[in-house]
């Protein structure tokens, strides 16, 4: 992001715009039953769209939430590399995980969104959230993070700029997502006319379709791997015991993942099979088909979930018979036919008396000529549009760059140098943001309702508040006796319910703190 900052803008810190992590909580007694329940899985990571709107009544809650209202910026501080963050379309509650954020009426909520799904911010959280399995962005952090400023009038044209431009971006995405889908209909349209005759149709000319229904074992030979159907011990180091998971989408085999076994299954298993060029398995419980042919320079072993297949090549190109076994005509056969308790089941019989239509040895060659030329064309497709939609991942981010650093907006500038500078620029934005906020906190002084304080320990508690380090000592040095869920709503923003249990149980143990109740509820209160 170019550093050199435009006439009228300001780098500056997210804490000097917003009080960020500051929220208004709720609990489920003050929310109506078709109020939303905002939670962070209802939000898809990077695009932030909205993947359900989930009302109070459906999903009742124990635990307090940050309350938002409409049109505020709605921030995933849990795992922030997953970019959730949207803008509300109504009011509501939200996780404590999610921060509401209101930066309006000197800095836009829509600039802020965009401002916060941009790299330069997104480098900055990665850096400094904490916590290995669940990083999140504290408070203090987060009022430190970078921010970029620009006159208010300018924040409205990037604002417009970027949902023109990232509209289309998402148009472009939706289109070249939908592709994949087009092109595995294509490709099993294909495998329907190959093994139903029509792709050779022209290529027969004048002549009958002269095809032959045989059952499937007297075109090949089919084998159960593993007749005893008892998986093997794992060992380490083993050999692969490859089975119907391992199979990929790809037509590749997962061999690093399979499971290992002994050396002594593989023997077994040599014992009973020998693999061929061409040869190929079929899942045959759970998942039924996914025929992948099996490579022969590498030694591995078959579960009981797959039945191999080994074409005899006499009557029939193994390419044929695994096309024909991956067509959708056989595979709606196979599953009418399969046994189905808590899971699919087409066992090696039913496979063996299967009727397959078998063509000429010429014109098997021909119809897999045509197929694998087809499936070529497709392939080309896939990669293409594999390498735009790569392209079109970083062009949101290239977008947003180029808003950031003010190349978006160069043109209006010049043509509006009156709306960025002097009182227009974010310089004297930024006074009057400080001047709002200053001014907010001398009215929420003066109306703060006092609190009481038990008179024995008034002084020695306020005392003690500032030198304790840990927060939940804090916390029990000015409140008093709070059960764990109480000081959780103190701490929300920056310890976990796990993280406040296990402080609880921490002080406990140092006999720091003690077990007690208030208003019935078990708590905990500082030993004086």
């Amino acid at each position: 992001m170019n550093q050199v900052l435009p006439k009228g803008w300001l780098d500056t810190k997210l804490g000097s715009i917003v009080d960020y992590g500051k929220a208004v909580k709720s609990v489920l007694s003050d929310v109506e039953p078709d109020s939303w329940i905002l939670e962070l899985e209802d939000i898809e990571k990077d695009s932030s769209k909205l993947l359900k709107l989930v009302t109070a009544s459906e999903r009742p809650f124990k635990s307090t939430k940050n309350t938002f209202k409409k049109g505020d910026v709605l921030y995933g501080k849990l795992r922030p590399y997953l970019n959730k963050v949207i803008v509300a379309i109504e009011d509501g509650v939200c996780s404590t995980e999610i921060i509401p954020i209101n930066s309006e009426p000197f800095c836009l909520n829509k600039y802020m969104f965009y401002w916060l799904k941009c790299s330069k911010f997104l480098h900055y959280v990665d850096e400094v959230s904490h916590g290995v399995n669940m990083p999140r962005l504290g408070t203090s952090d987060g009022k430190s993070a970078p921010f970029r400023l620009a006159p208010l009038a300018e924040q409205k044209e990037i604002v417009t700029q970027l949902d023109k431009l990232l509209a289309q971006v998402e148009s472009t995405k939706a289109r070249l997502d939908a592709i994949p889908t087009i092109l595995k209909r294509f490709r099993q349209s294909v495998l329907a006319a190959a093994v139903s005759g029509e792709l050779t149709e022209k290529w027969r000319s004048d002549e009958s379709k002269l095809w032959k229904k045989i059952k499937l074992q007297e075109a090949a030979n089919i084998i159960d791997p593993q007749p005893s159907h008892r998986t093997p011990k794992a060992v380490e180091g083993g050999v692969p015991y490859v089975s119907i998971g391992d199979l990929k989408s790809d037509g590749t085999i997962n061999f690093e993942g399979a499971r290992k076994v002994s050396h002594d299954v593989l023997v077994e298993h040599k014992a009973r099979y020998q693999l061929k060029k061409g040869d190929f398995v079929f899942g045959k419980i759970g998942t039924l088909g996914k025929a992948t042919e099996l490579p022969i320079d590498i030694e591995y072993t078959l579960s009981a979930n797959v039945i191999l297949i080994q074409p005899n090549t006499a009557v029939s190109l193994p390419k044929f018979i695994q096309y024909f076994l991956s067509s959708p005509t056989t595979m709606e056969e196979v599953a009418r036919q399969s046994n189905s308790t808590s899971q699919a089941a087409f066992g090696i019989k039913k496979m063996r008396a299967f009727v397959c239509e078998l063509p000429s040895l010429v014109e098997q060659t021909e119809i897999v000529r045509h197929v694998e030329e087809l499936f070529g064309y497709a392939d080309n497709v896939e990669a293409q549009v594999n390498a735009a939609q790569e392209r079109v991942n970083n062009l949101t981010q290239s977008i947003l760059a180029k808003a950031f650093s003010g190349e978006l907006t160069a043109k209006w500038r010049a043509q509006n140098p009156d709306l960025i500078t002097g009182e227009n620029s974010a310089e004297a934005l930024l006074e009057k943001i400080k001047e709002e906020r200053a001014a907010l906190a001398v009215k929420n002084k003066t109306t703060r309702k006092k609190k009481t304080i038990k008179k024995v320990v008034t002084k020695k508690i306020v005392k003690l508040a500032k030198e304790l380090s840990n927060p939940i000592e804090r916390v029990l040095a000015t409140e008093g006796a709070l059960s764990p869920q109480q000081i959780f709503d103190k701490l929300a923003n920056d310890l976990s319910l796990p993280d406040v249990f296990a402080e609880i149980a921490k002080l406990l143990a140092d006999n720091k703190i003690a077990e007690t109740s208030k208003d019935g509820v078990k708590a905990v209160t500082l030993t004086l």
